[in-house]
């Protein structure tokens, strides 16, 4: 599994970050996680709002960030497909 962060650095950003990596951990997830701050990837990848958060390049989340709770379902349902 690659989850994708995207952000420039911003403060929401890194708080979007560290939920997704703590998240993964909590859950045992063996993920990728790999954060953007490019702004030419990230229109490529479809984003116009950040952060934003994708999980094997499917877009779940942006211009806002994640509650925990949708972050573990992100990472519960990666795994099923």
């Amino acid at each position: 599994m690659n989850i994708k962060i995207l952000g420039p650095g911003c403060a929401r950003c890194h708080e979007t970050e560290a939920l997704v990596r703590a998240v993964a951990e909590e859950t045992g997830c063996t993920a990728d996680v790999e954060k953007v701050t490019d702004f030419r990837e990230m229109l490529q990848l479809g984003v116009m709002a950040t952060p934003a958060v994708l999980v094997d390049d499917r877009v779940m989340c942006s211009g806002r960030g994640p509650t925990r709770e949708e972050v573990r379902d992100w990472l519960a349902g990666a795994g099923q497909r």
